[in-house]
């Protein structure tokens, strides 16, 4: 190649790069312009991603909490460094965030640890009472323990998962044996006492009889009748549960009837309530004589006004008069 054509090729090199210069300009400015929005995108999301951790490590989600700042964290690291001065400060703001959330969380589950641990020494010590009750036959105080029993394994919380269900099956099996064997009993019971409550219902039939009439009968025939009733019903013993209710219904029912008629017929002859009777009477019918004397003047004085006030102060007082005088014949009756 001569010398005059490298100096040519040359001359024509530099007049491309400088045609080039612009275009390089432009994009290296493009290049630029992109590298700063993906260092404010990355801004905007450090700090979202700040404030979420921050809200985290305010809160008690202890479940979910640790997986999204693990999350969080991949994503700070995929997202291009800020300047280092602002990527530093909101970098100490997410650490302490995470940092935060962590002792809370420790602190959380020590503490369950401790309520759990504490859980299972009350847990085993009322599982070993209620096995010690379970073939007890003093069945009333041994089923209020075992009620007092199940109220504190309640409040007591959950113990470890490993003896939670170890635990629980050692009392419910106390507990069951416990109120199988008492209901064994009742029920030997009950077919025992189930002629006595033959016995009662023929009783209450006798009893029943007494008062189907009470208003013509002899009262004190019938109190001492129904008395030699109630010690028969007594010695009789006792009945199947399910038919006390029924039965002693029926033998109160008599009772309280024949407790009625003897407070009326008291109420009737009460000294005092008579005679209180009888002077309101009395009082009455002095009031409505000289009533009916200041109408008669009224009349006769032609006083429209007197005459219409008296008359109605006549019929009130006669009408409590009637109700003054069947109380009184109640009373002597």
């Amino acid at each position: 190649m001569s010398e005059a054509n490298a100096v040519g090729d040359l001359d024509g090199l530099a007049g491309k790069l400088d045609a080039l210069g612009p275009v390089i300009a432009i994009q290296r400015e493009a290049r630029k312009a992109e590298r700063a929005q993906r260092v404010s995108e990355s801004k905007d999301r450090k700090e979202k991603i700040v404030a979420e951790a921050e809200r985290l490590a305010e809160g008690n989600d202890w479940r979910n909490g640790a997986n999204r700042l693990r999350d969080l964290l991949e994503e700070w690291k995929a997202l291009p460094r800020l300047e280092k001065g602002a990527d530093d400060v909101l970098w100490r703001r997410f650490s302490t965030a995470r940092t935060t959330y962590t002792r809370h969380r420790k602190s959380h589950f020590a503490e369950q640890h401790e309520k759990r641990d504490a859980a299972k020494t009350i847990k085993e010590r009322l599982a070993k009472e209620a096995e010690a009750l379970a073939e007890s036959t003093d069945w009333g105080p041994a089923s209020g323990r075992f009620r007092d029993l199940m109220r504190d394994w309640k409040a007591a919380g959950p113990a470890p998962r490993e003896v939670e269900e170890k635990l629980w099956k050692r009392f419910r099996g106390a507990q069951d044996t416990f109120f199988g064997n008492r209901d064994s009993a009742n029920a030997a019971l009950d077919q025992e006492f189930a002629a006595n409550a033959e016995v009662k219902e023929a009783l209450l039939v006798e009893a029943e009889a007494l008062v189907a009439d009470l208003e013509s009968a002899d009262l004190d025939a019938v109190k001492a009748a129904f008395r030699d009733l109630a010690d028969r019903w007594d010695a009789a013993g006792k009945v199947p549960r399910d038919r006390i209710k029924e039965l002693e219904g029926r033998m109160r029912a008599v009772e309280q009837a024949i407790r009625g008629v003897e407070e009326a017929q008291w109420r009737r002859s009460d000294p005092e309530k008579s005679a209180r009777a009888d002077d309101l009477v009395g009082k009455l019918e002095a009031a409505i004589a000289e009533i009916e004397g200041r109408l008669e003047k009224a009349r006769s004085a032609g006083d429209d006004k007197a005459v219409r006030d008296l008359e109605e102060n006549l019929e009130g007082r006669r009408a409590f008069l009637e109700m003054a005088r069947k109380a009184a014949e109640e009373f002597s009756g």
